[in-house]
């Protein structure tokens, strides 16, 4: 049995939280985390399939641990997640080194896994589903960052956007009951986290599979904010026809909930929500945006966008940077169309757009993106934020690198003396703005105060 494992995570926020899981599973089950591949003897790549890239980015790295394999007996390499879920025996054929496969359903399962590969040989276990009594989701995690957490609300998704793979890789939607999702929250508080992320599929749904009663989500998000110790509290993804004003409302009523909305746009051409089975027309996007902008000062606005559906034309793209430049984002996820196997758009063919056309359009799209995420970036020069403190900035280890309630990074000077620790909460005034990050000047070391009233947006 391997001693000591590293772990490769492709793939969203969901997909991170679920190695954080199964760190936590091996190291209970006796091993502990190695420094790298060189380091370990076990190592897992927990996979991504949302596009093409992430299919070609694993088995890259597989080919490239084929020699180590061969050299090293015994190293154990396990696949799973997305990916191993979606081509199943494919990942052995494709690379016979690996030794385990396993799917999004029975992550739980790895340690028994390992067990038999090393009585039996290379194993594959793929469920379609989670077994009955199968481990509750919020199984301990080894997490990263000691003061921030995510929590796993909802797994799966009813949609049937014609992108998208998620619902035959995660199965249909299922909703934690809410006093076992406080029962985390309030854990996790008590061992120093004080920024919560709330994680689903599509967060606006949360519940429908629990209870009539509706918004379940809206619920949530107070009972989360109200929780002792959490001082921040943020959510991903919400869909935006299920974005109802009750949300928007506790959004704005809740202190702890920070102003920040991440809202998928997709497109902005009606033609291609349509042919996506999005359930939205871009004015309605639009109305909801400003709603929710109306209800929650100085909130961030970020959202993902789809470069090259099938069927795009010039005047559909036309109309999604008509959109983007009226929505005003702070930033956006930009992705060129990729077909995955089963979903609506992979038998839309005949109507691919050539790859020269999709390119020129995201070099477009990405220029009109920049520039209102620097507009809005520069319009906070000279305020005041509060940010929570992750620790020296990774390309300028002389700065200190923080979020504001809004999530943008903000790369701060330090004090002279005692540097605020990572998990905490500074006061900083914005000196300058990039498309991606902002510059800042440390005020003070703000103490946490439960339920901290927001801080006004003062001039310097």
């Amino acid at each position: 049995m391997p001693t000591r494992f590293v772990i490769r995570t492709f793939g969203c926020q969901m997909n991170e939280h679920d190695s954080e899981r199964l760190a936590g599973l091996l190291v209970a089950d006796g091993m502990e985390p190695g420094q790298g591949v060189d380091d370990a003897d076990l190592v897992v790549f927990n996979t991504c399939c949302i596009r093409e890239n992430a299919d070609n980015r694993l088995y890259g790295e597989l080919g490239r641990l084929k020699e180590l394999a061969q050299r090293r007996p015994e190293l154990t390499i396990a696949v799973g997640g997305c990916l191993a879920q979606k081509d199943r025996e494919l990942v052995r054929e494709r690379a016979p080194h690996v030794d385990v496969v396993f799917g999004t359903h029975n992550l739980a399962d790895v340690p028994r896994l390992l067990r038999r590969r090393a009585a039996e040989g290379p194993i594959t276990e793929v469920p379609d589903g989670p077994a009955p009594g199968s481990p509750p989701l919020h199984i301990g995690a080894l997490r990263e960052l000691p003061y921030a957490a995510w929590v796993t609300i909802q797994t799966g998704c009813d949609n049937s956007c014609a992108f998208c793979i998620v619902p035959q890789v995660r199965g249909p939607e299922v909703s934690r009951p809410p006093e076992e999702v406080l029962a985390e929250v309030r854990s996790l508080a008590r061992r120093g986290v004080v920024e919560v992320t709330l994680l689903g599929q599509n967060v606006n749904s949360y519940g429908r599979d629990l209870t009539r009663r509706s918004p379940l989500f809206a619920d949530l998000l107070r009972q989360v904010g109200a929780v002792e110790g959490v001082e921040r509290v943020r959510f991903t993804s919400p869909h935006p026809k299920d974005l109802r004003p009750e949300t928007v409302a506790a959004m704005a009523e809740t202190p702890a909930v920070c102003e920040q909305l991440h809202l998928p746009l997709q497109s902005g051409s009606d033609r291609i929500l349509r042919a996506m089975r999005r359930g939205y027309t871009a004015q309605r996007y639009l109305e909801r945006l400003a709603a929710a902008r109306a209800a929650v000062a100085d909130l961030a606005v970020t959202t993902d966008i789809i470069v090259g559906f099938p069927g795009e034309t010039e005047d559909d793209f036309e109309a999604t940077l008509e959109v983007v430049a009226e929505a005003g984002y702070d930033s956006a996820y930009t992705f060129i169309f990729s077909p995955r196997p089963g979903t609506r758009a992979a038998a839309m063919v005949d109507q691919f757009v050539p790859a020269e056309v999709v390119h020129e359009r995201f070099e477009r799209l990405r220029a009109v993106v920049e520039r209102s995420a620097l507009a809005r970036h520069q319009a906070r020069v000279g305020r005041t934020e509060q940010v929570l403190v992750e620790g020296p900035s990774r390309k300028d280890p002389s700065m200190l690198s923080g979020r504001t309630r809004q999530g943008k990074l903000a790369h701060f000077t330090p004090p002279d003396h005692g540097s605020p620790a990572p998990g905490s909460f500074a006061d900083v005034v914005v000196t300058g703005a990039a498309p991606h990050h902002l510059r800042a000047d440390l005020v003070q070391v703000a103490a946490a105060a439960r339920h901290r009233p927001r801080i006004p947006l003062r001039a310097r």
